[in-house]
């Protein structure tokens, strides 16, 4: 045997044998290896031919060596591949997943993503700057618990778990639907009203905003409606969109989202009197429940197309389905490269080991700096159109942990801009916060600053730098004021750019590190009991 190979290392190898309990795996001239049936995969194998076939190549982990028999132990589970086939009893050797599809048919389709995952974290999590007084790796049989228990189902709200394999399980038929939709409504109007209120608009509006940027070149405005009672926003938009061309997504998954029921009428009934009953049925799109609430018969009755909010899929992680991604692709973005980015995040994050799971890493980091006394999260971002990237972070994480008097408080700042007005009290005020910073490596946009003789604004030291370059130094001139001096943690959450692959891999990170952060503290991450306690008071003053 090649005294090389180690436990823990990953190997490469040719399937040669396949057997009820294993495959047999050849790795070189004298050594070979056995994948056991029961570490092919976490899922029930009923035919471990569903899964590697013979002659191909694989990469799997050592787990143990038998040097008497030149014999090595792999795993394939070990390296959280996801590679089911899927077949049909009447086709079992054939293929049958489309090229987009989130799942594997085969190890090789997994080798592009393992070794990308090798050379590069999508997203970084660095803790150097975070005041840790404890080892996050010591927390790893925590979190291989918990992992297991998400994976598993067995948790708190566990039929809200949907969101952990939707990369593989989305329905395509509806996913096509959305994007002939949203080219509909590009040919059809020139604003587009999502009417919705939180989970139900948050999550494109920061998809559409990160991505394009500010003052974007599109042909279709967006505007976001039903998410306030303020009169005023309300008869504002119904004014300005009067001689333009309207379409409207509604989103709600009941109909009777009092925000949104009341701004659909009176859109609705502007729609009707513009183009007619009948006409403006086909400017409508309903995204709701499957069969139930108020708004699904109603967009049966009037004609409008529905799209359907998954019954296991909470609103604050719905922007990876309908209802997120009609108005995502309405507004122009490749939804098929976010599906790739939530994709290539479902292959990275599905590992308990913390030396690999940067969102476990993040999700634990958060517990340790409550432990150590504090009560609130700061998210800090340095580009203006990351605003509601924070909006959407700040629902996500607060209506998930902020129960049973427990969780930090989320709240937000957009920097440079909030170092004049929060910046003091984060330097020198109540030690009751650490920051979380989203960086960018690299901006939507950039230029060079000017040289200008006589250096009458004293700026000529800046000259041929880049604005992104000034904007990185004052990231990070406040990031060692508020550590250094000011004594605040800072996590620091790196991506390269922003785009529609990156944003479908930070929401999946950021899902992940959810759940596992929220169980920590043993309360169940996906219901929002409190919400409703406002909702009762303000319709019994509404006479309801």
């Amino acid at each position: 045997m090649n005294s090389d190979y180690k436990i823990g290392q990953i190997i490469e190898g040719v399937i040669t044998g396949i057997k009820p309990y294993g495959a047999f795996v050849k790795l070189d001239d004298k050594t070979s290896g056995l994948i056991h049936i029961s570490e092919i995969s976490d899922d029930f194998v009923r035919d471990i031919r569903y899964f590697v076939s013979q002659g191909e190549v694989v990469i799997a982990k050592i787990i143990d060596i038998d040097p008497n028999q030149n014999q090595l132990r792999l795993s394939l589970k070990a390296l959280n591949y996801s590679h089911r086939k899927e077949r049909t009893e009447t086709s079992r050797k054939r293929r049958l997943l489309p090229k987009r599809n989130i799942g594997f048919d085969t190890i090789k389709e997994h080798l592009p993503l393992w070794i990308e995952k090798k050379e590069k974290q999508m997203v970084k999590v660095d803790l150097k700057h975070a005041l840790l007084e404890e080892n996050v790796l010591d927390y790893q049989k925590e979190v291989s618990r918990i992992h297991r228990m998400i994976h598993d189902k067995t948790g708190k709200g566990n039929d809200f778990l949907g969101w952990v394999n939707w990369a593989q399980t989305y329905d395509k038929e509806e996913y096509d639907r959305v994007k002939a939709a949203a080219k509909r409504i590009q040919d059809q109007a020139n604003v587009l009203l999502v009417c919705g209120i939180g989970g139900s608009y948050l999550g494109s509006r920061a998809a559409i905003e990160m991505i394009q940027g500010p003052y974007a070149k599109s042909d279709l405005e967006v505007i976001y409606v039903g998410n306030t009672f303020s009169s005023t926003a309300i008869v504002r938009i119904l004014d300005y969109i009067k001689d333009k061309e309207v379409a409207v997504n509604v989103i709600s998954k009941s109909g009777t989202t009092t925000e949104t029921s009341l701004a659909f009428r009176l859109i609705r009934q502007f729609l009707e009197e513009k183009y007619g009953v009948e006409a403006s049925a086909k400017r409508i799109y309903a995204t709701t429940d499957k069969e139930g609430g108020l708004l699904k018969p109603l967009a049966d009755k009037k004609g409008y197309e529905t799209f359907v909010i998954p019954n296991d899929i909470g609103g604050r992680f719905s922007v990876i389905t309908p209802v997120g991604l009609l108005p995502i692709a309405a507004a122009g973005i490749d939804i098929d490269a976010l599906m790739d980015g939530l994709k290539k995040a479902t292959f990275d994050f599905n590992t308990d080991t913390l030396e690999d799971n940067p969102a476990y890493v993040y999700a634990v980091a958060r517990r340790i700096l409550e432990k150590q006394g504090k009560l609130a999260e700061m998210f800090v971002s340095y580009e203006p159109h990351l605003l509601f990237i924070a909006e959407w972070w700040k629902q996500l994480f607060g209506e998930s942990e902020g129960k049973e008097n427990k969780g930090l408080l989320p709240t937000s700042v957009n920097n440079s801009t909030d170092l004049h007005s929060m910046g003091q009290f984060v330097q020198e005020g109540n030690k009751i916060l650490f920051e979380t910073i989203l960086t960018v490596n690299t901006p939507i946009e950039d230029m060079t600053f000017p040289f200008e003789a006589g250096d009458i604004d004293e700026l000529n030291y800046l000259a041929d730098k880049s604005l992104h370059w000034v904007n990185q130094k004052a990231q990070e001139g406040t990031l060692q004021a508020h550590v250094e001096t000011g004594k605040v943690p800072n996590i620091i959450l790196e991506i390269e750019k922003l785009d529609a692959y990156t944003f479908g891999y930070l929401v999946y990170f950021f899902f992940k590190a959810l759940a596992m952060s929220v169980y920590m503290i043993d309360v169940n991450p996906f219901d929002q009991p409190g919400v409703e306690v406002y909702k009762r008071n303000m319709f019994k003053l509404l006479g309801k």
